[in-house]
Parts: C-alpha cells; sequence; structure tokens
C-alpha cells in the first residue's frame, strides 16, 4: 500500500524509530505460574511480582493479562552466552520468591489443562481495556510465548527484515512449539497457541509495505478509523518494535528449557545477519501467498508438516527446510558465535527432541497431566 492510495498527506516522523545497534538480540519470555496443589495455574503474580529482589529486576519482571502469568525480559545482548547467564539469574530470583509463595514456574506454550473462564485479569487498566475490548478472548489469552527482538538501524531496515522473516515463520513455529494439549485435550496439533492468537482481528502477516515512511501512513490511516490506538494494538506474526529500534518475532511458543530459548534468538540473529548482507534480495511478495499454509502446517504438524516455497513450487519438510538453512547459515553463525546454538537446534531436529514431543511423551508414561506439568516445571527451573 502506498502513501498516494490512502490519499493523506502525512507528515514526517509518525512513529519515530529508535535507532539500535544492528543484530543486537532480546527476549521475552512468558511463563505459567503454579500451585504445588494439583499444577493448575496460580493466581499469585501480583504477588510474586511485589516480593522480587532486588527491587531493579521488576524492571525485566513483568505482570501478563492473567494471574497466573509472568514475563521475563531479557537485556540487550551481542552474544549468545551473556543471554543464558543473564536468562538465569532472572530465572534465580523468580523461582526464590515463587517458593517462598509454594508455587512453581514452567515453560511451554499453554498449561495443559486450565479453564480460560476461571482466569483471572492483572489488575492493570491496559489489561481491563483489553478485557472489554475482545471479551473472553481476553481471557482465552492465557497462553505462553517467546518473543524475539533483534535490532536495527532504522524503520527501512525494519520493514525489510520483518518481510525477509517472515519466510522462516514455519521454522521458528516448528523448533520451539510446545502446547499439544489445551483445555484438557490433545488438540493434535504441536502448537495449539497459534490458534489463540490468530483469533485476534489485528493477528495475521503485516502489510506489504516497502518503506517505514509507507508504514507510518498505513499506521496513520488505521488509527484516524479508530481500528488500532498504538503498535500494541498489531498481533502480527512478525511486527516493528519502533519504540526499541527492533523488529519481533511473536510466533514462538515458550520452550522448556532457557537453552532452547536462546537458541532461537541465535538463530533469528543469524538470519538477520545474513539477509542484511543479501540487500539486493528484494522480499518477494509471493512469500505471503503460502504463508497461512506453511503456518498451518508448523502448528498442526510440527517439523514434519510441508514447507510450500512459492517462487519455484517446490515441496519439502519444514525439518528438511531448517537444515538446509542452518547449512546456508553456517558461516555468519560463526562470526556471531552462534554455533553452538544452530548445533544445538539442529540436534533438536535431526533427533525429534521437540518439546511438543516431550510433552506427549511425558504423558503417555504417566497418564496425569497434572504430572506432565510438574515435571515441566522441574525441568524449566533447571531441576
Amino acid at each position: 500500500m502506498k502513501p498516494q492510495e490512502i490519499g493523506l498527506d502525512m507528515p514526517t516522523e509518525i512513529l519515530p524509530f529508535t535507532s539500535s545497534k544492528p543484530y543486537t538480540m532480546g527476549i521475552e519470555l512468558e511463563l505459567q505460574l503454579l500451585n504445588r496443589r494439583n499444577y493448575n495455574l496460580a493466581t499469585d503474580a501480583v504477588d510474586l511480582l511485589t516480593w522480587i529482589e532486588p527491587a531493579d529486576l521488576k524492571k525485566q519482571i513483568k505482570l501478563e493479562i492473567t494471574q497466573g502469568m509472568i514475563e521475563l525480559n531479557s537485556d540487550i545482548h551481542t552474544r549468545v552466552d551473556h543471554l543464558v547467564l543473564e536468562l538465569k539469574e532472572l530465572r534465580a530470583a523468580l523461582i526464590k520468591v515463587a517458593h517462598h509463595l509454594n508455587i512453581d514456574v514452567a515453560g511451554s506454550g499453554a498449561h495443559p489443562f486450565q479453564r480460560w473462564s476461571e482466569q483471572r485479569i492483572t489488575p492493570v487498566a491496559r489489561f481491563h481495556d483489553v478485557h472489554k475490548k475482545y471479551g473472553y478472548l481476553a481471557k482465552t489469552f492465557t497462553v505462553f510465548g517467546q518473543h524475539i527482538h533483534i535490532g536495527v538501524a532504522n524503520g527501512d531496515d525494519a520493514v525489510y527484515l520483518a518481510h525477509c522473516f517472515a519466510r522462516f515463520v514455519p521454522h521458528f513455529i516448528a523448533l520451539s512449539a510446545a502446547s499439544p494439549f489445551y483445555q484438557g485435550v490433545d488438540t493434535s496439533f504441536d502448537s495449539s497457541r497459534s490458534n489463540v492468537v490468530r483469533a485476534f482481528p489485528l493477528a495475521g502477516t503485516m502489510p506489504l509495505v516497502r518503506s517505514w515512511a509507507e508504514f507510518e501512513t498505513y499506521y496513520e490511516h488505521l488509527r484516524g478509523l479508530g481500528i488500532i490506538a498504538s503498535m500494541k494494538d498489531f498481533y502480527w506474526d512478525i511486527r516493528p518494535k519502533p519504540e526499541y529500534g527492533t523488529v519481533e518475532i511473536r510466533v514462538c511458543d515458550t520452550p522448556l528449557e532457557i537453552e532452547t530459548a536462546v537458541a532461537l534468538a541465535a538463530y533469528a540473529q543469524t538470519l538477520a545477519k545474513y539477509y542484511f548482507a543479501q540487500r539486493e534480495q528484494k522480499p518477494e511478495p509471493d512469500t505471503y501467498l503460502t504463508h497461512s499454509y506453511n503456518r498451518f502446517q508448523a502448528c498442526r504438524f510440527g517439523l514434519p508438516g510441508t514447507y510450500i516455497n512459492p517462487i519455484n513450487g517446490s515441496q519439502m519438510t519444514i525439518q528438511d527446510d531448517i537444515l538446509q538453512t542452518f547449512d546456508l547459515l553456517a558461516d555468519v553463525a560463526q562470526e556471531l558465535g552462534n554455533t553452538d546454538a544452530i548445533e544445538l537446534l539442529r540436534e533438536r531436529v535431526l533427533n525429534d527432541r521437540a518439546d511438543a514431543t516431550w510433552l506427549r511423551a511425558s504423558y503417555e508414561k504417566s497418564g496425569s497431566l497434572s504430572d506432565v506439568v510438574r515435571r515441566q516445571s522441574a525441568l524449566w527451573m533447571g531441576q
């Protein structure tokens, strides 16, 4: 969509874009708070945040829309080892307070048996506004994702990278899929969380704008129509974050372990560096022709799902497409110090060590979803 097509004479800097150092990375992890009685979701998020020490960490541990959720936010990093260390420190602070409150903490994309109708909206004005606007969808949003931020120098670079990342959405879904159970049943999806997010009216993909100026015009047009009030109203798979100076990947389930979460961030960082070195390769509009199909395949089947290349029509498994991409990125990964992180993901792909597979296997052993949650919380807490 071009500015002249909207017919608005827009001023510059509608959405000022904060410049960031390219290829920096940060992540957000939405986590489950669990009672130790039956491992259902607890309602202790507000109390937990109150007791976090030192107090400065409250900038990085945040409330979410319902009270059985908490979010960890990393600082900005260029190296995966530093990111791992920081997240482990945040985890330690979180677990210390959680155990004081007699609750546990876990990853994964959805709690297996919580009921959305029983969730309590967190007493924050913005969350109450979301509940008022979206009704029951706000409570169904009690799902848990990892968001990956990659730094870019300007808005035009953000638009370019967001379109580049779109082709790899099935990779990030399949590599992180960790929500086979939802509302007490096996959904037959590796990532049921994604279906919850897609229910929101402004989910999906960013429009095919080609510059930040075009994006600003699109944004202002929707704001003028009363459809959005800020960038937070977009629930896209990938979106620019102008206030942070990043591009944000939003399709990942929260993994069961910190190391997997960091490896996914390293993968995104490596892709970014590769594509900024290939700027003559403009993102193809046809990428979006098969986006929904490829995305569904990743959510439903995970790594064995089908990936269709919209440019040449070829088909392969998502697993094979990921492995080919890892080979393509080998030199860039080495430059960034990400070889070990990529190899961790490669080993998971080759040996079917997907989190969804682990969760299903755990249920087959015990026959109890409560026991599955107990085991996944021990895994995330490093026990």
